[in-house]
């Protein structure tokens, strides 16, 4: 039972005896007491008010007494205005800290077979191009969001859906065709994802000079230039190509079919690479390219059972204006798929894999109309996840000198940045001498975790609905709100924890009567905190609420161990204390951070 349900029980016992009333235990408000105050817990009393006849202020006094007399949680209390602030007793901590220490998993609930199953999509790439920072984010995110959920009890499969049709992928074939001169990742040396978004930017290059021209000649020819530019665009021999390219595909060409398989085969194994540095991975990953037939399948039996129509040139559309949106093209009048079909062919295939319960997509805001369709289209079907779906939306990474574009080759590509991520960790710890007396192996271990760490914490700290500024520079201090700051402390505990133990120092049992410092019970309430904080993220699907408590954790730890000692104090039962708090404090560092899907490195 925790500090919060004993007070609460006895709150309610108070209630009862005090004014003769029976309450709820959702009537007893608990919270943190203010800093400027005396008290950890604060009960606020207005809700006790009308039922005790009596001013605020009398009523807390007289809960206060009771609590005191009945509750050995409480060491004392004070009364501001409506509010009664109460001190725990120092019993009560040290009960808490060994709770925590019991508990190797603290804050994080079981995963049985009986618990709900949560689908999460992310990554969802196109195989026209490597992963930039765009990806990052959203990986980043999706990881967290599985590893959060996993934490509030839930069976999680983490899914990727990957783009490898249309006409954006033909595109970088065609290139290939016409200027790769049989170019492999093998002759080229470059990763298999680089080497097609190198074609997929000439591609972009080579039509945009067709299409240049052309317009000059429709101009010459009297055009004007906006229509002279719109028919140049329609017109150019490379979209054309590509076009009949995309219809062979659809025919199942078997040459196009095969430079299809080889190319994104290419990208896959450059995917592979990137997501292995980024640390992520997938349960299980479906293609466009399976998935649009079954989208339009379900879409015509929506239509035998009246609930799409089709209009006069052939196409489908669904009908949403009772729902206060629009009518929505589901197939266009040729019969070929929108990526609303092809989603609805995705979900088809997953609800048929997995007796999903929930389904959260993590998808950029610019999105946040799809899914609102989605979601009805999907219930509408008979998804018994479809009107619950959640859309998890997330603003877009901004950079100092504008947006990304991939056509024009300008984006920040994800390996690049990770390793340059890695580069700066190094050169950063090396400046500040946490590389002495290491191994070089050891060196470029803890670059890569801090590397990482930094890039990772960085990201996730933001909330995720917001848009963002990358700083790489910030992101690798190793002060302030940085998942470096974060890493030094977790392996500053375990030096000291290492060190007690070359002393023969057994920190195993909590000391019964050790006195509890205000600093040494604010850290261990802190700690307390760790799970209510897994939970209200869970809840709110919040990666960011995970990263600012082990800010605040670490901050709180940094604070205490500024002003006490650990393998220093004389007293043997403090430094058993201290050295335990020390270790738990560690523990939930490492159990957050890995929430993020950060390492935390043993030393550094």
């Amino acid at each position: 039972m925790t500090i919060e349900d004993k007070i609460t029980s006895k709150v309610i016992e108070g209630i009862k005896v005090l004014y003769g009333q029976d309450v709820t235990a959702d009537m007893v408000l608990l919270q943190k007491t203010k800093r400027e105050f005396e008290g950890h817990l604060t009960l606020v009393v207005f809700p006790f008010v009308k039922m005790a006849r009596k001013k605020p202020e009398q009523v807390a006094e007289e809960l206060g007494q009771y609590l005191k007399q009945h509750c050995e949680a409480i060491a004392t209390f004070n009364v501001v205005k409506g509010f009664l602030n109460l001190v725990i007793a120092r019993k009560a901590w040290l009960e808490m800290l060994q709770t925590i220490d019991n508990d190797e998993h603290y804050g994080h609930r079981p995963v049985t077979e009986q618990s709900p199953l949560v689908m999460i999509e992310y990554s969802s790439p196109n195989t026209n191009k490597p992963l930039h920072l765009g990806h990052v984010r959203n990986n980043l995110l999706g990881w967290s969001l599985a590893k959060m959920m996993e934490a509030n009890g839930n069976r999680v499969v983490k899914t990727n859906i990957v783009n490898d049709r249309g006409i954006h992928i033909c595109k970088s074939m065609l290139a290939w065709l016409k200027y790769g001169n049989g170019e492999t990742p093998e002759t080229s040396g470059k990763k298999g994802d680089h080497l097609i978004g190198d074609y997929y930017v000439a591609f972009d290059k080579h039509y945009r000079e067709e299409v240049k021209t052309l317009t000059a000649e429709f101009m010459a020819a009297g055009m004007g230039e906006e229509e002279a530019e719109k028919r140049a665009k329609e017109e150019a021999p490379l979209i054309k190509e590509a076009h009949e390219m995309l219809v062979k595909w659809e025919q199942n060409d078997p040459e196009v079919r095969a430079l299809w398989k080889k190319m994104n085969d290419w990208v896959y194994d450059g995917f592979d690479k990137t997501y292995k540095a980024l640390g992520v991975s997938f349960d299980k990953i479906y293609y466009e390219s399976e998935t649009y037939l079954k989208g339009k399948a379900k879409v015509e039996e929506g239509l035998e059972k009246g609930l799409f129509f089709r209009k006069d040139d052939n196409s489908v559309w669904a009908d949403l204006t009772d729902e206060g949106l629009d009518q929505k093209l589901l197939l266009r009048s040729d019969g070929t798929s929108v990526y609303m079909t092809q989603d609805i062919g995705t979900a088809e295939m997953r609800f048929h894999d997995y007796p999903i319960d929930k389904m959260i997509y993590v998808v950029g805001n610019e999105q946040n109309y799809h899914f609102q369709v989605l979601s009805i289209l999907l219930d509408r079907l008979g998804f018994k996840w479809g009107k619950e779906l959640v859309h998890f939306s997330y603003g877009m990474v901004e950079l100092p000198n504008g947006k990304m574009k991939s056509r024009e080759g300008t984006v920040v590509d994800a390996d690049e940045l990770v390793e340059e991520m890695i580069a700066d960790a190094r050169k950063t710890s090396e400046e500040l001498g946490k590389f002495n007396d290491i191994s070089e192996e050891e060196r470029n271990e803890i670059a890569r975790i801090v590397g990482m760490g930094a890039l990772k914490y960085f990201i996730l700290k933001v909330d995720a609905r917001k848009n963002m500024l990358f700083n790489p520079e910030e992101s690798i201090d190793f002060n302030g709100n940085t998942g470096p700051f974060i890493q030094y402390t977790h392996a500053r505990i375990r030096s000291i924890l290492r060190k007690a133990a070359e002393q023969g120092i057994k920190a195993d049992v909590i000391p019964s009567e050790v006195e509890v410092s205000e600093k040494e019970a604010q850290l261990i309430q802190k700690l307390k905190e760790y799970a209510a904080a897994v939970a209200q993220a869970g809840n709110d699907y919040s990666p960011s609420g995970i990263a600012n408590y082990c800010y605040e954790l670490t901050k709180e730890f940094n604070q205490f161990y500024h002003d006490y000692s650990i393998l220093k104090e004389k007293d043997t039962e403090k430094k058993v204390f201290r050295l335990i708090l020390a270790r738990n404090v560690a523990k939930v560092i490492c159990n957050g951070m890995s929430l993020l899907g950060i390492e935390v490195p043993e030393r550094m």
